[in-house]
């Protein structure tokens, strides 16, 4: 099985997002908005999502060099996001609409690897099936096809704050950074911009 590239955008709606920075909360690998998610749940869902990579006869290799707790952690973020502008806009998800939405090949032509696509592991699938028919609704609610940019934006105004740990989030990622989120030297790593540089200098 080739690289399944790890897709993680919120859903199919193409959102950049950017992360605050304030305190941190003790245990938490990021805060969005009013949830908090722990570093113990980022690593529980990693340990079932590897699990579920290894049934597929996958492996961490096959995620084109992006870690599986980034992947993990971009996954719980969106879905938070996205649950709390369903509540925001009163949206719900059906169960049968659910199911619906984790019946979908994707482009890989399989439901499963479609979720591995989206860093979700098959057995822990429902929120992030409740989150995808959230956006779908959300987007109709705001216009179809011209409600895509309006729902970037309401997804943009909920900025996660993340644990230091995990970085920053990556707002160009290329081939040779393909990280969902940077190291911004907190830890001894520092590759300041070439503008900074000059200011600091």
């Amino acid at each position: 099985m080739k690289s399944i590239r790890v897709a993680v955008a919120a859903a199919a709606v193409g959102i950049a997002l950017t992360a605050c920075s304030s305190p941190m909360q003790a245990g938490a690998a990021a805060v969005v908005g009013n949830e908090r998610i722990t570093v113990s749940k980022v690593n529980a869902d990693a340990e079932a999502y590897v699990a579920a990579l290894k049934k597929a006869k996958l492996s961490e290799a096959d995620l084109g060099g992006v870690p599986v707790s980034h992947v993990v952690l971009q996954r719980l973020i969106n879905i938070a996001v996205t649950e709390q502008l369903m509540a925001r806009y009163k949206v719900n998800a059906s169960e049968t609409e659910i199911d619906n939405a984790l019946k979908d090949p994707g482009q890989f032509g399989s439901p499963e690897i479609n979720l591995l696509s989206q860093g979700v592991a098959p057995t822990d699938a429902r929120d992030w099936g409740k989150a995808i028919v959230g956006l779908q609704k959300l987007q109709q609610q705001f216009g179809g096809e011209s409600g895509q940019q309006r729902l970037s934006q309401e997804f943009s105004s909920i900025k996660p704050v993340l644990n230091p740990r995990y970085g920053a989030f990556n707002p160009q990622r290329s081939q040779e950074n393909p990280g969902i989120f940077v190291d911004t030297g907190r830890f001894g790593k520092l590759t300041p911009e070439p503008a900074q540089q000059q200011a600091q200098g």
